[in-house]
């Protein structure tokens, strides 16, 4: 299994770190930019192999046209469990 690896990096200060979770990154990203008033970016670098799976059967901005239909994760439309 794939572990998640965010790294975020401040443009205004020598702030860089590295993170497990991506709520921690976006918490430290959050409390930095809060503190700081300066501009923060996170960079996904690797993400568990399910959620990197979930976010191909998603599709591109989950546009249905673009998703994996044979996903689990994907809901036919409602036209179709309408009965």
């Amino acid at each position: 299994m794939d572990e998640t690896r965010v790294t975020v990096r401040c443009r205004d200060c020598p702030l860089a770190a590295t993170h497990d979770a991506l709520r921690d990154a976006r918490v430290a990203l959050n409390d930095h930019e809060s503190t700081t008033g300066h501009a923060v970016d996170w960079t996904i670098e690797s993400l568990d192999s399910g959620v990197s799976q979930a976010g191909a059967d998603a599709g591109v901005c989950g546009r249905p046209e673009r998703a994996n239909e044979d996903s689990p994760l994907v809901r036919p439309p409602a036209s179709e469990t309408d009965s």
